[in-house]
Formats: structure tokens, C-alpha cells, sequence
């Protein structure tokens, strides 16, 4: 099977937002942890699940498609360029010819594979944020697998989603 340059969008936009901002996340509530500020929330009847957890992941979710729409509008306005440049093609022509070279479909796929991506990116960043230890190297330890496992769980849904999906028709 060929590899579809238009599904890259997702996945190379979750690949960013692992390392940036699933870091962030994981770096952020080790800090808590080893400042104990989590555990003066649960002192306080607060629970970080729902304080802290719950809006990361749901916040996550729904921007990471705003995030790859952001990045596959640039690389659809790239190959408009470069079809311009190398090929001669007008930016008209390249319009006209888009929808039959992308799907609507694909477009919905690329949307919810996005989401899933955002949600799993930030139940890994806080479960990792969460296992620090209270010691500063396992800080930099548990963010640094933070990053690692969600790049690689990103890496193989987006390999379940393609297989998943293969013969529904959306892709050319």
C-alpha cells in the first residue's frame, strides 16, 4: 500500500504536540507532585482527576483538530505552491483538482484520528506526570517517557486507523 501524503497531517501534528505540549503536561504535574501541591488538593477535598487530569485530556482532545487542520491547510497550500513553481499548474487548476485527489472523507477521518490522538497524548502525559517520584531526576525521566510512549502510541493508531480503514473508499 502506498503511503497517503494527506494523512500526514494528523499524525505529524500529534508529533509535535507530544514532545510540546504532552512534555509541558507531564513536566507540569510532576512539579506539582514533588512540590506536593497535589497532595494538599486532596487535603482540600480536591481531586487533581478532575481539577487537573480531566481538563488537560479534554482540552487536548479538542484542540489537537484544530491543530492538524492547521497543519495539513500548510501543506496543501505548499504543494499549490510547488504545483505552481515545478509543474505549471495554476492555483485554479490545482482547486479544481483537489477534490478528486482528496476526498471529503479523508478530511473526517483526519478529524477524528486527530482527536484520538489529542485525548491518548494527554492520558500519557499525566499518567507519566502523575509516576514522578518525588526526586527531581525522575522528573526529567518520567517526561522524557512521556514524550517517547506518545509518540510511539500515536504512531501505531495512526497504523490501526489506516488498516481500520483501508476499504472504506475514502482514499483514492
Amino acid at each position: 500500500a502506498r503511503l497517503r501524503r494527506y494523512e500526514l497531517g494528523p499524525l505529524l501534528a500529534a508529533i509535535l504536540v507530544a514532545g510540546r505540549s504532552g512534555s509541558a503536561m507531564t513536566a507540569e504535574l510532576g512539579v506539582m507532585r514533588l512540590t506536593e501541591e497535589l497532595d494538599a488538593l486532596r487535603v482540600m477535598g480536591v481531586s487533581p482527576f478532575r481539577r487537573l487530569v480531566l481538563p488537560k485530556v479534554l482540552a487536548l482532545g479538542l484542540l489537537m483538530p484544530l491543530v492538524a487542520f492547521w497543519a495539513s491547510m500548510w501543506s496543501i497550500l505548499g504543494g499549490m505552491l510547488i504545483a505552481d513553481l515545478e509543474l505549471g499548474l495554476g492555483f485554479r487548476q490545482f482547486l479544481a483538482g483537489l477534490p478528486d485527489a482528496i476526498p471529503v472523507g479523508t478530511y473526517w477521518l483526519s478529524l477524528w484520528k486527530s482527536l484520538v490522538f489529542g485525548v491518548v497524548i494527554g492520558v500519557v502525559a499525566c499518567f507519566y506526570g502523575l509516576r514522578v517520584a518525588p526526586n527531581t531526576a525522575s522528573l526529567g525521566a518520567e517526561t522524557t517517557r512521556s514524550v517517547v510512549v506518545s509518540i510511539t502510541m500515536v504512531i501505531v493508531l495512526d497504523a490501526l486507523f489506516a488498516v481500520a480503514f483501508r476499504d472504506v473508499g475514502w482514499h483514492g
